[in-house]
């Protein structure tokens, strides 16, 4: 079904589809010329110039995939930019995929339609690589200006192509023996024309008739000595014109009496050829059928094998559905295991390991001595607030004793 497919691409195509990535290249390494790609990108990047089929994808042109993918970027960023849109130019290490989609981004923007997953061009060669930058080539000759003009052709004389067309059946044997054979006739034949021309002057000229009858004094021997001498020149041809219908139907009855003898002797041949393909074919068939007969037993053998395949298929079918289903509940348990070892393993490592003892002996040590600290100070708050009441009892019993002491009485020192 494949090569199926492949083969009604071909016949859709055409037979030079397989030759229209070299068309196509050609004209674009033209383009980039125009926009002088030499100084703008090769000497910018140290590169060498492209060669005329660089980016076309064939078994006989030799291809590093690499080095041209990154050729391919370097140049539609350059065109990119060219063409008036801001594009970053990308590195050598770069991601492909996502190089590959900003470019086709950018070719989409500028209205052309694309029908093909990027990754025909991670290759960075093939009829689509020259298909993007063709038409970034465009876009970046159109931003700067330039036009494609068509050709102007000189005007053709009409009488010359008729009369080329006429001659056109003539090939270049005819014309050579042509030639030579009227040369050959001018030089010892009388061309008809001449002798017309020749006698019209010669009635035009008043001629002058003898009054008696001539007689010849020349020897008969030496008369016919000179008639085979000019025999040859008075020889009147007539020359075929290679339009008129009769010399082309000359011809054709010449080709037809030249295809009946060929066909005549190779006939034969061919009813010979004929004979010899039946007999082969007869004794292929002949022998297919032995072999078919031979071998009806293994056949049988076969089918009921490949039945017998085709259950053990379908039950195979059947049981790796439940094994698939039995394999994810599989996994989910497994998780689950994991995550109960891991909780495990926590636990235990905390159950077993004695610095939060540790820790917790410290901390009690430290609260002792804090409570320590703490009875002291309380003891000394205690004795500070003791004193205090004393020196305010005592202050009060004083006072108590200042505001009671009784008057002396009046003595005689009075």
């Amino acid at each position: 079904m494949a090569a199926e497919g492949r083969r009604g691409e071909e016949e859709d195509h055409g037979p030079g589809a397989a030759h229209r990535g070299f068309v196509v290249m050609e004209n674009l390494l033209e383009k980039l010329k125009l926009l002088n790609y030499e100084e703008e990108v090769l000497v910018k990047h140290n590169m060498k110039s492209l060669a005329r089929h660089y980016f076309v994808s064939s078994p006989y042109l030799a291809s590093n995939p690499g080095e041209q993918f990154y050729m391919f970027t370097i140049i539609a960023a350059w065109l990119i930019n060219t063409a008036g849109r801001p594009f970053v130019e990308p590195q050598e290490y770069d991601e492909p995929n996502a190089t590959v989609s900003n470019i086709l981004a950018e070719l989409r923007a500028f209205g052309v339609k694309v029908d093909f997953p990027p990754s025909k061009l991670k290759s960075g060669s093939g009829e689509y690589v020259c298909f993007v930058l063709d038409h970034l080539a465009e876009e970046a000759l159109k931003n700067r200006g330039f036009i494609f003009r068509r050709p102007n052709y000189p005007a053709e004389n009409p009488e010359e192509e008729s009369v080329i067309d006429d001659d056109a059946e003539l090939t270049l044997s005819k014309v050579e023996e042509e030639m030579v054979e009227e040369a050959d006739d001018e030089e010892n034949v009388m061309d008809l024309e001449a002798l017309k021309l020749r006698s019209a002057h010669t009635e035009a000229e008043p001629t002058s008739k003898p009054d008696e009858i001539l007689e010849s004094t020349v020897d008969a021997a030496e008369w016919r000595l000179e008639v085979e001498r000019v025999l040859p020149q008075l020889k009147v041809t007539i020359r075929t014109d290679n339009k008129d219908w009769r010399v082309h139907l000359d011809q054709m009855h010449q080709h037809r009496d030249g295809i009946k003898s060929s066909l005549k002797e190779t006939k034969s041949y061919l009813d010979r050829l004929q004979e010899d393909i039946g007999k082969t074919l007869e004794k292929v068939g002949s022998r297919e059928k032995y072999i078919n007969n031979q071998l009806e037993h293994l056949i049988q053998e076969y089918r009921s094998a490949q039945a017998k395949l085709s259950e053990a298929t379908e039950r195979y079918k059947e049981a790796s559905g439940g094994v698939t289903e039995r394999t994810r509940v599989l996994a989910e348990i497994s998780e689950e295991l994991e995550k109960v070892k891991q909780e495990m393993e926590d636990k235990g490592s905390s159950m077993s390991d004695g610095a939060p003892v540790v820790k917790i002996r410290q901390s009690l040590t430290k609260l002792k001595q804090e409570i320590v600290q703490m009875d002291v100070r309380i003891g000394v708050v205690e004795h500070t607030l003791l004193q205090a009441k004393l020196k305010e009892k005592s202050n009060m019993t004083r006072e108590m004793h200042a505001t009671n002491i009784p008057e002396p009485a009046a003595g005689p020192f009075a």
